[in-house]
């Protein structure tokens, strides 16, 4: 394993922890301007609906995946920048 891949794990995890607060923050911000309620519906809350709950999983997994692979290629992108190799 090269160098710049082990020293850029510890990178990356902290680049997760802070991409997954920025994701649920901006989750909630969309389903609060959606129109619904302040928390987005678990799976097993009875008082929502299928679509509901679907949609909100949807939606919350499409802005994480969203914001992950941008907060990971944005990390990459500096690591090339400062080190001359690309970290993956």
């Amino acid at each position: 394993m090269k160098a710049s891949k082990i020293a850029y794990k510890p990178v990356g995890f902290a680049l997760g922890a802070v991409s997954g607060m920025a994701a649920r923050a901006v989750f909630k911000q969309t389903w609060k301007m959606l129109g619904h309620d302040d928390d987005a519906p678990g799976a097993t809350d009875e008082e929502r609906t299928w679509g509901e709950v679907l949609l909100a999983t949807a939606l919350q997994g499409a802005i994480f995946a969203a914001i992950k692979a941008a907060v990971d290629r944005g990390g990459a992108t500096v690591v090339r920048r400062l080190t001359g190799t690309w970290p993956g």
